[in-house]
């Protein structure tokens, strides 16, 4: 038993459109009403496009520029739910969906199904049009053990975006013991303040650079993670320039067991040896830190 039927694409075939009452001056009429659009792979006998038709009538004007779902019909079918929908548009121009993420609600707004459904077969929805569809949802996606007949809705699920985890300091055991208690506030302050990484983002950000002792140089470097799951560096390749973008010292380094743990912030100390560096008496006025491309 086919749940979806559809025919030969015809050449230069149009969708259907409602008599033309529904397309009247909308002008004296508060809210907008929509042409009813059938896709036109979509196979019906006349009686049921009649159906349609007359339920399109039916239905409430809506505000310009909505997205609205309203659902006409739910069966279940072999332990899922197909629920024939009526997709409507009153943007001013066509709108095709890549996905949505809808909910089957019980008359006191309990969800009885939630789903995901990939709509590449719909294709446009065009401006102010009203098209029927199908949505199966499947049995895993089914929520609740009672599937009501009536006084059910559908709508589209607004899932709020995601805030970004929030960022702290991850000192390494060694720091613990070697910083004091203002120097360890005024790191937390500096991560709590910088700008949000990219979800899976790892950068390097240097906040100290001075020479060290016999023509050594030191940069102190907070690595950042962005990833919620900790990350592992075993090898490390580091360049430092100066204001003048002259590269003072570069050279790679070995850590042992070193990580940085998901959504913080590590700082470490990096002793460049005298042979690493490039330039002597560098302008660090203004000077960055990274590792090379392509290492």
């Amino acid at each position: 038993m086919a749940l979806f039927k559809f025919k030969k694409k015809k050449t230069e075939e149009k969708p259907a459109e409602t008599p033309a009452m529904e397309q009247q001056d909308l002008g004296a009429e508060k809210g907008v009403r929509t042409v009813l659009n059938f896709h036109p792979e979509w196979e019906m006998s006349n009686s049921e496009r009649y159906i349609y038709q007359y339920r399109h009538q039916q239905l409430e004007k809506l505000e310009p520029n909505q997205l609205s779902i309203y659902g006409l019909k739910l069966s279940e079918y072999y332990g899922d739910i197909v629920v024939v929908a009526f997709l409507r548009n009153t943007l001013p121009k066509p709108i095709r969906f890549e996905t949505v993420d809808l909910l089957l609600l019980d008359e006191n707004g309990q969800p009885i199904a939630r789903q995901q459904f990939e709509l590449d077969n719909l294709g446009e929805l065009p401006a102010m049009s009203c098209t029927p569809w199908r949505f199966l949802f499947e049995s895993e996606n089914i929520l609740a053990a009672d599937i009501p007949e009536k006084g059910w809705k559908i709508a589209f699920e607004l899932k709020k975006k995601a805030e970004p985890a929030k960022h702290s300091l991850d000192l390494e055991a060694s720091w613990e013991d070697q910083i004091s208690q203002m120097q360890r506030e005024k790191l937390s302050n500096l991560v709590a303040g910088l700008p949000h990484l990219a979800p899976g983002e790892v950068n390097f950000m240097g906040i100290e650079a001075v020479p060290a002792p016999d023509g050594a140089f030191a940069v102190t470097v907070l690595i950042r993670n962005g990833s919620e799951k900790n990350i592992k560096l075993e090898q490390i390749p580091l360049i430092v320039e100066d204001a003048e973008g002259d590269i003072i010292c570069r050279g790679g380094f070995t850590l042992d067991h070193f990580e940085v743990k998901g959504n913080t912030s590590k700082p470490w100390t990096f002793v460049f040896p005298a042979s690493l560096v490039m330039k002597q008496n560098p302008d660090l006025s203004r000077w960055k830190v990274y590792p090379p491309s392509g290492e």
